[in-house]
């Protein structure tokens, strides 16, 4: 053997499987989106697939950074009329490829030497990293150019302007950068073909910045699949928006400029801030105008509808959710009764572990009972050892008795001139309630379905399909079936707040026909400490960091999507501790 024949054969270039040109109604991918996908193939299909997006104060300075460039002038000429000396300055300019299967908005196209040159303006400081900037930035950039050359013009090299320190950074658009591109594209594009979203990213410094990480949670689902690192307080940013609700009889909420304005007949009386307003609540007949109802459903603030008494009857959105696979996967499992059973499982358990923490806590003569916490424990292995969704519901009403019959140990009771009955509580009645205590029960349970319901919606569930509560008219089965491990925490600890603090008074009620309600000034004040309690912070018995309850059920929602989507091996339930 010759040392020519023992030579090693020459390696096989790995060869590029390019997608076929888009036809029919598939979208073209946006040059944003490439950029995401380089940066991180999750968040790329979290924004893309599922539609998910969220402001952060990049994203914000962004905008602002693009304020001027994404004003129309100028006109890009065909490429035969682009010559040496010419000269051109256009911004905002939109091309597209469908042989590529790419759009992109371009900040500024510039010309030199006869070739055309896109310029992406970019928020921040230039960072001094090889290449004068990120590669996700660059690969950006590079899309342009593509687009541009596929429409004929020549472009060998883009711009990058980083306004923070008012630098340009010239980018070559070599072979080694378009092929990183194409790679990029391809990618993309396989991933959001195949609908399995890609795995989070593990202990990433992208992630604190990122304005998905509420969203996409990575440390979150990583650390309930691997248990090994404490995730990180990412998910739990603080946030300022409340709801305003607005119950006086012939009210009129209409927008003014940055603000919501409420009239009560023909009077201003009250205005709020549209960013710090996370839903609109009216209770009775209270008017809304065209355009206010325009710009709260353009900002997602979502306009619930209530009786003046109380009851829920829906909510207003935009177009909705755009993440269809969080519905899909919801109804499959809604349709798998096994699933069904192992979901709904976890609901009841959580809320009788709840409960009896809630009788533990708050009972008034002495320590609770050993006999009445060993029943609960039978309760809870009842509920696990259920084969049923029937056999489940006769165990929860079993715990739900058992409950009840023990609420008043947690109430303060009456004196001085208030008549010591007022708040008696013997067992749980409704439709209607006939005492003051069912009364502010079921007006709290009213609002927790209702905020359940728009959390619900915007998270992109089904609010109306469950897995416990089976579909009936009307009934928003999901939200039930969610507020469940919460109506002891939020619902029943606004009621027993109320009333042993005085915040309700036995004269707030007003009783007719055998039916007990509150009158306008003590639902006002309940309501107020209905918030409050959706504002108290709770360290989260999982993940070890604060959250208030307000964020917790939006928290609970996107881990209830991702264990539906497959990510999670079970469904993690809130149990206090």
């Amino acid at each position: 053997m010759t040392d020519e024949t023992a030579k090693e054969p020459p390696s096989q270039p790995e060869l590029p499987l390019p997608f076929p040109e888009l036809a029919g109604d598939l979208p073209l991918l946006p040059a944003r989106m490439v950029n995401e996908y380089q940066y991180c193939p999750r968040l790329a299909y979290l924004e893309w697939v599922q539609g998910e997006w969220a402001e952060s104060s990049d994203t914000v300075e962004g905008r602002h950074v693009h304020r001027r460039v994404d004003e129309r002038s100028g006109d890009l000429p065909p490429p035969s009329e682009i010559e040496a000396e010419t000269r051109l300055h256009a911004r905002s300019i939109t091309l597209s490829s469908n042989r590529l299967g790419l759009i992109a908005k371009m900040d500024l196209i510039e010309a030199e030497d006869g070739a055309v040159v896109p310029v992406d303006y970019k928020r921040g400081k230039r960072p001094h990293v090889a290449g004068g900037a990120y590669e996700p930035e660059r690969v950006q950039l590079c899309v342009q150019g593509l687009i541009l050359e596929e429409h004929g013009y020549a472009c060998r090299e883009g711009v990058l302007y980083f306004a923070g320190s008012r630098e340009r950074v010239t980018v070559p658009f070599d072979e080694e950068l378009k092929q990183l591109t194409r790679n990029a594209i391809d990618g993309l594009r396989l991933v959001a073909a195949g609908g399995t979203i890609p795995p989070p990213l593990v202990d990433s410094p992208k992630c604190p910045r990122c304005s998905l990480v509420g969203i996409c949670l990575p440390d979150e689902v990583n650390f309930l699949n691997r248990e090994e690192t404490p995730p990180r307080p990412l998910s739990v940013l603080r946030d300022e928006a409340v709801p305003v609700y607005v119950q006086a009889r012939s009210s009129k909420v209409a927008k003014k400029e940055e603000t919501l304005e409420i009239y009560v007949e023909d009077v201003k009386r009250a205005t709020a801030r549209l960013n710090e307003i996370s839903q609109v609540v009216l209770m009775g007949s209270v008017y809304v105008t065209t355009p206010c109802l325009h710009t709260l459903m353009e900002r997602e603030i979502t306009v619930s509808w209530h009786s003046f008494g109380g009851w829920f009857f829906g909510h207003t959105v935009g177009t909705g959710h755009k993440n269809v696979e969080i519905r899909t996967a919801q109804y499959r499992a809604s349709f798998d009764e096994r699933a069904c059973l192992r979901v709904a499982k976890g609901f009841v358990v959580a809320k009788i572990q709840n409960c009896r923490t809630l009788l533990r806590r708050n009972w008034k003569d002495g320590e609770t009972p050993e006999t009445l916490m060993d029943q609960f424990k039978q309760d809870l292995e009842a509920a696990r050892r259920a084969s049923s969704l029937a056999e489940l519901l006769g165990v929860e009403g079993n715990a739900a008795a058992r409950y009840f019959g023990s609420f008043r140990q947690m109430l303060s009771r009456g004196s001085g001139s208030e008549p010591e009955f007022a708040f008696d509580f013997t067992s749980r009645n409704r439709r209607p309630p006939t005492d003051p205590v069912n009364a502010l029960l079921s007006f709290a349970y009213s609002l927790l379905v209702r905020t359940w319901t728009v959390t619900l919606s915007g998270v992109g569930f089904d609010p109306y399909r469950g897995f416990y509560h089976q579909p009936r008219y009307g009934r928003p089965a999901l939200a039930l079936d969610m507020m469940e491990p919460f109506r002891p925490l939020i619902a029943d600890s606004s009621v027993i707040q109320a009333i042993n603090n005085g915040e309700v008074k036995p004269t707030d009620f007003i009783s007719a026909a055998g039916s007990v309600a509150l009158d306008a000034d003590g639902r006002k004040r309940f309501i107020a400490c209905f918030e409050r309690r959706l504002g108290h912070e709770t360290t989260h018995p999982v993940f070890g960091y604060k959250v208030s309850y307000r964020r917790l059920l939006e928290l609970q929602a996107r881990l209830l999507a991702r264990f539906l989507l497959g990510e999670l091996k079970e469904y993690p339930n809130f149990v206090t501790r």
